[in-house]
């Protein structure tokens, strides 16, 4: 039991069972799955289907935070990805040509690439703070969106196309395939291969790293790129869910739900051991919160602030400090002083 309590997932993975059960409460048939024309339905799958997105953008930041940065450009790049797609999809003679929205997918993602290369060569190139570097594109990047879309909502109307974000393969949701994927993807690359070995090396201290022989500016520039990748495919879901593209809101806040779905999962903001597993299961709270705020009727006025308290009530609940002082135990044991004549064994 004391090593279930002290696991780093123990806690997030308990509020996220309060949270189903408050909804199960709030909620009639808040578990039930149906099967409907072959497709599985029910406010569970709804939360991977919407949260879909939000776990592509937090795998690629959980990379990028294990290096010791922080990307806080992946909504702006949701933005670009979603605008360029739905631009080369409205302009089609044909919208529902499988070729056109594959280029389109294509060329939308070849400059998410572009847009996390361009992060990464700031970082380790330049030696600019990732925090400086990525709030360079977070700006520039709404920027670019608003001008590929020319200031209006781009609408499309692509079967195709409507695939990634909002239709099903094999009675589950295609995004859900796709973070699945990705997933086992990057699982495999990271805890089969050495590369995840290489990134928390560079996270834990970049400098030693690179002396061991570590070619740790390319591993940065690759983890950004990666981000950025995630933050694209992330777009076009959007985008293809509401057959829109909106440069100004697609993808706001994502990041910072990004970056608190890294934490909450157990990955340390200063870098070093990274948790695919708990960047997901801290993804999959946030967005049973959102759930849970719109089935217990939360005024939306008051939304983003009950989010908030919730997530810190999440990150106190993970932090030991906290726990011992709640719960009244001593994180350190007192010493005991050796009886007279007795000699003192100090440990190696």
């Amino acid at each position: 039991m004391n090593a279930a309590l002290r696991h780093r997932l123990f806690w997030p993975a308990l509020v996220l069972v309060l949270l189903i059960l408050l909804n199960v409460l709030f909620t009639d048939g808040f578990l039930s799955i149906q099967m409907r024309d072959g497709h599985l339905y029910g406010s569970v799958i709804d939360i991977f289907r919407f949260g879909a997105p939000l776990i592509l953008v937090a795998l690629g930041m959980t990379l990028v935070i294990a290096t010791g940065g922080i990307d806080l450009s992946v909504g702006s790049v949701v933005a670009v990805s979603g605008a360029l797609s739905c631009l080369w999809i409205s302009g089609l003679d044909d919208q529902d040509s499988v070729g056109g929205v594959l280029a389109a997918v294509g060329l939308a993602l070849a400059l998410s690439l572009v847009l996390g290369a361009w992060n990464g060569l700031l970082v380790a190139g330049a030696g600019i703070q990732p925090i400086i570097a990525t709030l360079i594109l977070m700006v520039a990047g709404r920027g670019l969106a608003q001008l590929i879309a020319d200031g209006q909502i781009i609408t499309v109307n692509s079967d195709p196309y409507k695939l990634i974000g909002g239709g099903y393969l094999l009675t589950l949701p295609f995004g859900v395939i796709v973070v699945l994927a990705v997933l086992a993807l990057t699982a495999f690359l990271t805890r089969r291969l050495a590369l995840g070995l290489l990134v928390e090396s560079v996270g834990g201290n970049a400098e030693a790293s690179r002396l061991a022989g570590i070619r740790s500016r390319g591993v940065i520039v690759m983890v950004y790129t990666f981000a950025a990748l995630c933050a694209g495919i992330a777009g076009l879901m959007i985008s293809s869910n509401v057959s829109s593209a909106d440069g100004n809101n697609a993808g706001l806040w994502i990041e910072l739900d990004a970056i608190l779905a890294v934490v909450i999962g157990g990955t340390s903001l200063s870098g070093g051991r990274f948790s695919l597993g708990g960047t997901v299961l801290g993804a999959l709270i946030i967005q049973t919160l959102t759930t849970t705020i719109y089935s217990i009727g939360v005024p939306p006025e008051t939304t983003l602030l009950f989010k908030a308290l919730v997530v810190t009530v999440v990150c106190l609940l993970q932090s030991p400090a906290f726990r011992a002082k709640a719960f009244r135990r001593r994180g350190r044991p007192r010493a005991t002083r050796p009886a007279a004549g007795e000699k003192a064994r100090v440990p190696a």
